[in-house]
This record gives structure tokens, sequence and C-alpha cells, in this order.
């Protein structure tokens, strides 16, 4: 798919087009132009309930608690630096994720990846719809979350652009959905990653990737995301991600230039 504008997930009397384009380019998640989305609250507690914090460490999260959106700017700040997903102090101190994952299952890059491609050929229906990604986050009590941030009806995410919600699903069939994330718009998604100090621009397998077809740098030209199979070493990555051009989930190989950043879930394997 082409450039998905961030609309809410109903259906409207005049609806913003979903652009189609050439193969070689696959679209995603719904994602808002640069003046509607600073608008928004960034500091909504963007991937579900927070976490209880006491004295800067986690405090009993239950087994399907989200990570704290760290909002304060010396977060941000420090976050939007990382290379390799884990902050400059991280020889010293743990992130709020990586001790989230200790409450829940061992799970490794690979495990998530063998989950991705086992998805491989699932097709979307004539709408754009209709796949267990849908149907799942339409059921999950992030589809009411969202639809309270960004508007609209749950029955909107039926026929929506699913990328976000296809990775998010395997996250959530690994069982490790808290140091994961979930969300059906790429930028809100790309956002926690970086608040929660598990951002950076180093391809490793599992990570969850952030493209812009206009091979910008900002969060907010976001217009797909996927998981990184394998870095190719010759400037591509192998990709395996769902709602590209021909509406399916497939394996691709992306130019390293289309990037944003990659967003690093906690793995244990």
């Amino acid at each position: 798919m082409g450039k998905h504008r961030r609309t809410s997930p109903v259906k409207r009397t005049s609806p913003v087009k979903h652009r189609r384009t050439s193969p070689a380019k696959t679209g995603g998640s719904s994602t808002a132009s640069p003046a509607s989305t600073r608008g928004r609250r960034l500091t909504h507690a963007l991937l579900g309930a927070s976490v209880t914090l006491a004295g800067g460490a986690v405090a009993s999260p239950p087994a399907h608690a989200e990570a704290p959106l760290q909002a304060s700017a010396g977060a941000l700040t420090a976050a939007a630096g990382i290379s390799g997903g884990l902050p400059a102090s991280a020889a010293s101190a743990r992130t709020p994720l990586q001790l989230i994952a200790d409450g829940l299952p061992r799970v490794s890059a690979e495990d998530v990846l063998s989950i991705a491609e086992g998805q491989i050929g699932v097709k979307e229906n004539d709408r754009g719809g209709g796949t267990r990604f849908h149907r799942w986050y339409m059921d999950s009590y992030r589809a009411a979350e969202t639809v309270e941030r960004d508007g609209g009806a749950i029955r909107g995410y039926a026929n929506a652009p699913w990328c976000a919600m296809f990775v998010s699903w395997v996250g959530e069939q690994a069982g490790i959905r808290p140091v994961f994330g979930w969300d059906a718009y790429t930028v809100t998604y790309a956002q926690w990653f970086r608040a929660n100090g598990h951002w950076g621009t180093t391809a490793k397998p599992g990570a969850v990737v952030f493209f812009d077809w206009k091979r910008g740098d900002s969060l907010y030209g976001i217009d797909h995301v996927g998981l990184v199979e394998e870095d190719n070493g010759d400037g591509t990555i192998t990709t395996i991600e769902g709602n590209t051009g021909n509406g399916k989930v497939e394996r691709r190989v992306r130019p390293k230039a289309e990037v944003v950043g990659y967003g690093y879930p906690v793995y244990r394997g």
C-alpha cells in the first residue's frame, strides 16, 4: 500500500483514499500529517495501561501490563540517539521494558520470526481487511483505547490498513506483548519504542522496522512497519511484513535508505 493518511477508524462521507504504489513499495497503518499529529497529546499513555512505578522500579507488573511512556524531555532526548536499542547507561541500569520482561516467557527473536513466517501468504479480502489480525485487534481492549484516542468506531478497523496490527499480533502470539507493544497506528507505535528507550538505527533480527517511502528521518513520516529477518550486509534488509502492495503477509527485501528507525522488543532466548 502507499502512504495512508491518519483517519478515524470509521467510514466517512468523503473517505481518504489509500493509494497503492508499485509492488516495490508497500504501505502500512494509518499515518498522520505532522501538523495534525503534533496537535495531539503526545504524553498520552500510548500503548495501554501504564505500569505502576515505585522508586523507579516496576512494581510487580501483571503479565499483560504495558510499559509506561517516558514522557519527560530528557528521556525522549536520550532515547532519540540510541543505536542498538539500549540507552547509554545500560551497563548500570535496566530499562522499564527489561524489568517487565523478567515476568514474561523467555522468547527469542527466532521464536518471533517463526511466528511471523508462519503467516506468509495470508491475504486480505477485496475490501482490504478480513484477516485474523483485524479480528484479533478489534476484539482486544487496545482497539477501544485507540478509538478513544483517534475517534471513530471499532468496526472501522475491520478493513483498515493492517501492517501494525500484524506486527502487534505476532508479539501477542509470542506472549511478550508488554515488551513488544501494540497499536494500529505506525507513528504512535514508533513513538512508544523511542520513549521507552528501545529505539535505534541498527538492523537486528526481530527488530520492528519503520519505513518512510520518501526516505525521511522523522517519525511523523512513517508509512509502514514490519519485522527485520536479516541484515543482508549490502544496504538492504530482509523483512516479514503484513499489508504489502499485494495485500498479503510477505517476505520482502528493502533498502535501508527507506528505514526511519528500529524498535527493539526485549528478547531473552
